[in-house]
């Protein structure tokens, strides 16, 4: 008999899941884009796009959730963002400091009017939501690897 843990949950979690997954990653990116605006910006749209990811797994189970998004998807998304980080704070110094703002200032309370301020939020998204998501999935292949076949810890 299979286990029901890899199985995932039921068709009604697994729809509302298919229904729900894309609002909230627009939702994510939505606190990533508007953080120099609002309350919010990359750690906390991170951990967003992080937890929609998390939804998927639960929902589906590991090994059909396993086979949409990679381990080292995550694991890849977090050296991006970190580099993109970086490249941001190196590019500072073209403007005189490190991390220093290169690009030009709008209007106040603009969308665009915060230079590199969303760029590096939306590094800092890559970032927290790879580094939060490469952490569950070590965890789920741990906590897979250590049951036993009955449903127990070995």
């Amino acid at each position: 008999m299979a286990d029901r843990r890899e199985d995932g949950m039921s068709l009604i979690v697994k729809t509302v899941t298919r229904l729900t997954l894309g609002l909230i990653l627009l939702y994510g990116l939505y606190i990533v884009l508007h953080g120099h605006l609002t309350p919010g910006g990359g750690f906390a749209g991170g951990v967003i796009v992080a937890l929609s990811l998390v939804h998927l797994v639960l929902a589906f189970g590991g090994r059909s959730a396993w086979k949409r998004i990679s381990h080292s998807g995550a694991s890849v998304m977090e050296a991006t963002g970190a580099l993109g980080f970086l490249a941001l704070a190196l590019l500072g110094l073209t403007a005189g400091f490190f991390l220093s703002n290169f690009l030009p200032e709008g209007r106040a309370f603009a969308l665009f009017s915060a230079g590199s301020i969303p760029l590096a939020n939306l590094a800092i998204c890559l970032k927290v939501g790879g580094g939060l998501f490469a952490v569950f999935a070590i965890l789920t292949i741990f906590t897979a690897e250590t049951a036993s076949p009955d449903g127990g810890e070995r």
